[in-house]
């Protein structure tokens, strides 16, 4: 795999990552994202501090990752538990 040196700009700072080529999309469209979830929260909020909109936009995300983590995981045991549920009626 490739590398690829980029600049991403989040929150009006900019920062240079090493990157595989495949991820580029990605990291890109992760930045767009951030920076446009600080801009709204700065134009919904009465919060002007970076630091602060960025805590906010980690923790919001943060809190969608473990939602979706724990949904995930409680599939996966339901299934464990319909599996060994058919083990003994069998």
């Amino acid at each position: 795999m490739s590398e690829l040196s980029i600049k991403v700009s989040i929150g009006g700072r900019s920062y240079p990552l090493t990157i595989k080529r495949s991820e580029e999309e990605k990291i890109r469209k992760a930045a767009s994202e951030i920076n446009k979830n600080l801009k709204e929260l700065k134009n919904n909020y009465a919060v002007v501090d970076t630091q602060d909109l960025l805590a906010m936009t980690v923790l919001q995300y943060a809190t969608e990752s473990v939602t979706a983590n724990s949904s995930v995981e409680f599939d996966r045991l339901n299934d464990e538990i319909l599996a060994l549920r058919d083990e003994i009626i069998k």
